[in-house]
């Protein structure tokens, strides 16, 4: 029998994402808006050998997904082979990346044969010009053309992620579910967060994910059960479309109830809450195969101090500077 991951609070944990980098080549308003800053030395992040190592203690943990986010993930070097290296777990069943999606269409016909099962890719807009306002980058056709290169390359549904901003992308809503109606794309608007140095921009295009949830349901969306390694989306289905829309809303009561998840950072520290200010290091225990029992109490013990709740309500958001911590 497999041990499991359980915390004070009888939560189980299937899910782990596992950051690999914390450099990013776009310069979203609402996370880097003067694009990538490495403070201080610059930091060494985890090799291949260290990847597989962690990703092996967790799979022996009951871990079923791993989610590889940054930063950019893709701008590794040796993305296509950490793909491998974490698929080398049977346990794991699901493999997925987060990505801006600007080397999607070159490089995710490659990723799948890797061994990569899930993909999201981050949208914020179906305008052109307002996605190059949002990021930075005048890359809107190219990541478009990665997700078709996804479903090309045999992906059967690609996840698309949004940060809700108000008198952004809000009224945009009706474009969305156009562009999902023929296409198996689950859409999933992130409320947005006030982290890091964004409180102006937080005050300014905050919106409750709850606006378009009545939009939803007043159109006939059903909302979906939910899986045991799946994220904190409230997914929702309609007869008339292939695609589907999830919300995640992490301002609503009990958003931590359902907490399935576990994350890793760049540099080796696991973090028992997405928004956790400290984090327990591991790196010392991934130098070397012999170590991995040890990690493995270190990651059990370090879960019983989890917290019950996030501290968002109280304009604390930890460590996180960014939104790709959270779209799962």
């Amino acid at each position: 029998m497999v041990p499991q991951l359980i915390d004070a609070y009888e939560r189980k944990f299937y899910y782990l994402r596992l950051s690999i980098t914390d450099v990013c080549n776009f310069r979203c308003t609402y996370c880097l808006p003067d694009g990538y800053q490495p403070n201080g030395s610059p930091k060494t992040f985890l090799s291949l050998d260290e990847i597989r190592r962690v990703s092996r203690a967790f799979a022996e943990l009951g871990t079923e997904k791993v989610r590889l986010t940054g930063g950019e993930p893709s701008l590794r070097r040796d993305f296509t082979e950490i793909i491998a290296a974490v698929r080398e777990n049977p346990a794991i069943r699901t493999l997925a990346v987060t990505t801006n999606g600007y080397r999607l269409a070159r490089d995710v016909a490659q990723w799948r044969d890797a061994g990569l099962t899930a993909i999201n890719v981050s949208v914020d807009s179906l305008d052109a010009r307002q996605f190059h306002a949002i990021t930075g980058q005048d890359k809107f056709r190219q990541v478009m053309d990665g997700i078709d290169a996804a479903f090309a390359a045999g992906f059967s549904k690609v996840k698309v992620n949004a940060v809700l901003m108000r008198d952004v992308n809000h009224q945009q809503l009706s474009a969305f579910l156009h562009w999902i109606k023929d296409r198996p794309i689950q859409l999933r608007f992130i409320e947005l967060m006030e982290t890091g140095e964004g409180g102006e921009l937080f005050r300014r295009h905050h919106l409750s994910g709850e606006v378009i949830r009545l939009q939803l349901e007043q159109q006939g969306w059903q909302r979906q059960p939910r899986g045991r390694s799946d994220g904190p989306a409230q997914v929702f289905s309609h007869p008339d479309y292939q695609g589907e829309v999830g919300l995640i809303m992490p301002y609503e009561k009990d958003f931590c109830a359902s907490c399935n998840r576990l994350r890793v950072s760049a540099i080796g520290n696991l973090h028992l809450c997405l928004f956790g200010e400290q984090g327990i290091t591991l790196r010392d225990l991934l130098a070397d195969d012999g170590q991995l029992e040890e990690l493995k109490q270190r990651i059990q013990g370090g879960l019983l101090s989890k917290k019950q709740t996030h501290f968002l309500h109280q304009n604390n958001s930890g460590i996180t500077q960014n939104l790709s911590f959270i779209g799962g």
